[in-house]
């Protein structure tokens, strides 16, 4: 345990807000957590000093989804006790994902010196969802009556009672084949680039399958919670199998894990009272501008540009 005695254990301190603040956007919204905590790995880091740089780009993904686990497991807990998430709807989802995600992380351990190709990928997918969730329109009272329900596809209607005494009637979610490839695209990019099927499960949910978004919101959360943790223990695995315990930067997940465990707590309290059509815009636009960002360092590492 010499290298634990060897690292800078207060380097990192500023990501404790930070973790907080982007686990509550996470809960908030459904996007995993790693969407952002990447970035700020892989492009503010450099930015603020050599002394800051993780030990590569699969590094930085398998940190930010290692982090996101225990963001999401605190957002799980939450929605859990507020009586918002339907295991049942969940599931087919989950049949999809789980498999999927761990053949993407194992793709990632034999891509983790390809730097290059992973940020060039991770820009693309940026911009490909940042257009994708700004158009998105969500529907928030969505299900809330039997009447409504009655719109939605699928055959089972199904009723959620949450804590609140609020009441939430909606038919049981079909995936079908257009949707389980969405699930699966979206838990490949999960395993291997740590962000991908929490944006394409929410949108399964609340417009095409009409669930309420409190409870499309919740359940989200469960189904990513299970997905990358499986990507998460793989990516980890393959990371320490490579470069012992010292692949994983300690001194700065003490830091994050903390952060979004209370972030994962605030998320759920303030569901419903942040528009969700905003938070949308704000995360497309975010993905844009992280798109372009990792693009230009994508290329420049490629030597596409003289700077």
């Amino acid at each position: 345990m010499e290298f634990l005695a060897d690292l800078d254990w207060g380097r990192y301190w500023f990501m404790f807000p930070v973790s907080m603040g982007v686990a509550t956007t996470a809960m908030l919204s459904g996007i995993g957590g790693a969407a952002l905590f990447a970035p700020i790995f892989l492009i503010i880091f450099p930015i603020l000093g050599s002394e800051y740089v993780l030990a590569g780009t699969a590094a930085a993904i398998g940190t930010a989804l290692m982090t996101e686990v225990f963001g999401f497991s605190s957002g799980f807990v939450g929605y859990y006790r507020k009586k918002l998430i339907h295991f049942r709807s969940a599931y087919p989802f989950l049949i999809v994902a789980l498999p999927v995600a761990v053949v993407g992380a194992l793709l990632l351990a034999t891509l983790q010196h390809q730097e290059a190709l992973l940020k060039a990928a991770y820009a693309l997918l940026m911009l490909i969802l940042a257009p994708i969730i700004f158009r998105h329109q969500s529907s928030q009272g969505m299900g809330a009556t039997t009447i409504e329900a009655a719109k939605g596809p699928g055959g089972e209607l199904v009723r959620v009672a949450a804590a609140d005494g609020q009441i939430y009637e909606f038919k049981k979610p079909r995936q079908g084949m257009g949707g389980g490839a969405t699930t699966g695209v979206g838990s490949f990019l999960t395993g291997l680039l740590g962000v991908g099927v929490g944006e394409v499960i929410m949108p399964q949910l609340v417009k095409r399958n009409r669930v309420p978004v409190p409870v499309a919101a919740a359940t989200s959360v469960f189904i990513v919670i299970v997905t990358i943790a499986a990507a998460s223990f793989t990516q980890v695995s393959a990371l320490i199998a490579a470069g012992g315990a010292n692949a994983i930067p300690w001194n700065l997940v003490c830091y994050t894990i903390p952060g979004v465990i209370i972030g994962g707590q605030i998320g759920p309290r303030l569901q419903g009272k942040i528009s969700q059509r905003t938070m949308e815009k704000t995360i497309a636009t975010l993905f844009a501008i992280i798109g372009l960002a990792m693009g230009f360092i994508a290329l420049r590492e490629l030597g596409l540009f003289g700077v």
